[in-house]
């Protein structure tokens, strides 16, 4: 399944803004919150914007690869979603905001995608069957 594959990196990538929050925890002596820190402020955004968008964005991803969509079309999804996240880190990070929108952009294009894909290739005999 090519889905899986957008799924593990996804899942790095949070493991990876995840770890930036806590490693920037620890350097701050904050345990909730973000203590007025900005560097930690921008870390905890990061994460929490992933974590925002990617579950939803990788069910209809495998929903898409389940229902018959061409592996090209999964793996164009894929690598929107993922280069959008990438490129929203990047910008947020280096606070740069034409990176941001940016990856805002590819990552709502993505889900248009997603959902249009999903929309096309669902089976809709079965649906709308009562058995």
């Amino acid at each position: 399944m090519v889905s899986a594959l957008y799924a593990v990196l996804s899942v790095l990538l949070l493991m990876k803004f995840s770890m930036d929050v806590v490693r920037l925890r620890m350097q701050y002596r904050v345990s909730l919150g973000d203590g007025g820190f900005s560097e930690l402020q921008t870390a905890i955004r990061i994460h929490g914007n992933a974590v925002e968008y990617l579950p939803a964005a990788l069910i209809l991803l495998l929903f898409m690869e389940m229902n018959g969509a061409e592996t090209w079309m999964v793996h164009f999804c894929g690598l929107l979603l993922v280069v959008g996240r990438l490129m929203h880190y990047y910008g947020l990070h280096h606070h740069l905001l034409f990176w941001r929108r940016s990856a805002m952009s590819a990552t709502w294009c993505a889900l248009i995608l997603l959902v249009l894909a999903n929309l096309w290739y669902m089976p809709w005999e079965l649906v709308f069957s009562l058995h």
